[in-house]
C-alpha cells in the first residue's frame, strides 16, 4: 500500500476502537444501579467526557507535531487505556469522571483530531472522501460494541467491560502505531496566523452555532438510545438502539463527507439539521414500537453527515494552513452540544419521566443550525 491508504487504515483501526465512547448508553443504567444516584448524574459521565475530547481537539495543533505520529497515537492510546482501567475500578462517581471521562475521553480528542488532520494530509484531492472515511470507523465503534459490552456487563457489570476495552485499545494502538511507522506519514504543522487573517468573528460565531445545533440531537440521543428505546419499545435488547444508530452514523458519515466534495455547503449543511427536526418531533410525537428505531436511526445518520461534513467544508474556506486551528475553534461547539444534550436529555427525564420535552427541545435547536448554516455558506462557499 501506499502512504495514503496506510496512514487511513492505521487511523481507522484505532478509531474505531475508540469509538466505543458512543455506546455509552449501555453503562447508564447498571451505573445508576452501582452507585445508587440519578441518570442526570451518571449522564455527567459522558457529557464530561465529551468536554474532554473537546479540548483535547481544541488545542490538539499545538501538540501533533511534537511527536512522530506512532508516538502520538501510542502514548494516547496508553492514556485511554489507563482510564479506562481507573474507571472498571472506581468505587465513586468522582473517580469515574476522573478515568472515564478525562481519561478516556481526552485521549479520543488526541487521536480524533490528529487522525483527521493526517488522513487528509496523506490524502491530497480526497480530503472529503478521506475524513468522511475515518469519521465513519469512528462510528464503527460504536456499532461493534453494544453486544459484546452488553455481554460483558452481565457477566461481571460495568467494570468488566470497562477492562476488556482497556485490553483492546492498548492492543490496537499498538498495532495501528506500527503501521503508521510502515507508512511513512508525518503530521505538517499548520498556521495559526493565516487563520487569524482569513476568518471573521461573525463567520466563526455562525459556525460554531450551526454546528452546535446540528450535534446536539446526536450527542443527546448517543448517550441515552438504550434507555430511549427500553422506554418506548419495551422488551428490545439493550444494544440493538445503540448499534442501529451507530450503523446509521457510519453510513451518514460516509455520505456527508463524500457530499462535502460534491454538493455546495449551504445545501448539505441546512438539509441535514432540518432532517433531526422532523426526526426529533416525530419520535417526540409518535414514538411507537417500530418508528422509535426508524427516528434513532435517522437521527444517526444525520449526525454521521454532520460530523463528517463540516471539517472538509471549513477546510476548503480557511485553506489547508489553517484548517487544523479553525477547526479547533468551532469543534468547541460539539463539547458544548455534548455537555448540554446528554445532561440536559437526563435532567428533563428525572423531571417528567420521559424524554419528550428535550426532543422537542433539540429540534428547536436544529433549526437554529439550519439557519446559521444558510447564512454564514450563502455566500463563502457555493
Amino acid at each position: 500500500m501506499s502512504k495514503g491508504p496506510l496512514t487511513t487504515l492505521a487511523v481507522s483501526l484505532i478509531l474505531t476502537a475508540l469509538g466505543s465512547i458512543h455506546a455509552f448508553s449501555l453503562f447508564v443504567v447498571p451505573l445508576e444501579e452501582k452507585f445508587g444516584v440519578g441518570r442526570s448524574d451518571v449522564s455527567l459521565t459522558f457529557s464530561l467526557s465529551l468536554v474532554s475530547l473537546t479540548l483535547a481537539v481544541l488545542i490538539g495543533h499545538r501538540i501533533y507535531g511534537k511527536l512522530p505520529a506512532p508516538w502520538l497515537i501510542v502514548g494516547a492510546s496508553a492514556m485511554a487505556a489507563v482510564g479506562l482501567c481507573l474507571a472498571a475500578l472506581a468505587n465513586s462517581l468522582p473517580v469515574l469522571w476522573i478515568g472515564y471521562s478525562l481519561g478516556f475521553g481526552a485521549a479520543n480528542g488526541l487521536v480524533y483530531g490528529f487522525g483527521m488532520q493526517i488522513s487528509a494530509q496523506a490524502n491530497p484531492g480526497r480530503e472529503g472522501l478521506t475524513m468522511g472515511v475515518v469519521t465513519a470507523c469512528y462510528a464503527l465503534g460504536a456499532v461493534l460494541a453494544p453486544a459484546p459490552f452488553e455481554a460483558l456487563i452481565a457477566m461481571g457489570g460495568p467494570s468488566a467491560a470497562l477492562f476488556g476495552l482497556a485490553g483492546a485499545v492498548a492492543v490496537i494502538g499498538l498495532v495501528s502505531s506500527l503501521i503508521l511507522g510502515k507508512s511513512g506519514a508525518e503530521y505538517v504543522g499548520q498556521s495559526q496566523g493565516a487563520s487569524t487573517n482569513m476568518v471573521t468573528a461573525r463567520w466563526l460565531a455562525l459556525v460554531w452555532l450551526g454546528f452546535y445545533g446540528a450535534v446536539m440531537a446526536g450527542l443527546m440521543v448517543v448517550g441515552h438510545a438504550s434507555s430511549i428505546a427500553a422506554e418506548l419499545r419495551p422488551g428490545a435488547a439493550a444494544w440493538v438502539a445503540p448499534a442501529l444508530l451507530a450503523a446509521c452514523n457510519l453510513v451518514g458519515s460516509l455520505i456527508g463527507g463524500r457530499a462535502a466534495d460534491m454538493v455546495p455547503a449551504r445545501v448539505a449543511l441546512t438539509c441535514v439539521p432540518l432532517m433531526s427536526c422532523a426526526v426529533l418531533l416525530i419520535l417526540a410525537g409518535f414514538g411507537g414500537p417500530f418508528s422509535v428505531l426508524v427516528c434513532i436511526g435517522g437521527l444517526g445518520f444525520a449526525y454521521g453527515a454532520t460530523i463528517s461534513a463540516y471539517p472538509p467544508v471549513i477546510a476548503k474556506t480557511v485553506g489547508p494552513e489553517a484548517s487544523a486551528f479553525v477547526y479547533g475553534r468551532v469543534f468547541t461547539a460539539w463539547g458544548a452540544a455534548g455537555l448540554a444534550g446528554p445532561w440536559l436529555a437526563g435532567a428533563m427525564f428525572d423531571l417528567t419521566g420521559g424524554y419528550g420535552l428535550a426532543m422537542v427541545l433539540a429540534a428547536a435547536i436544529a433549526v437554529t443550525s439550519a439557519a446559521a448554516a444558510w447564512m454564514v455558506f450563502s455566500a463563502r462557499q457555493d
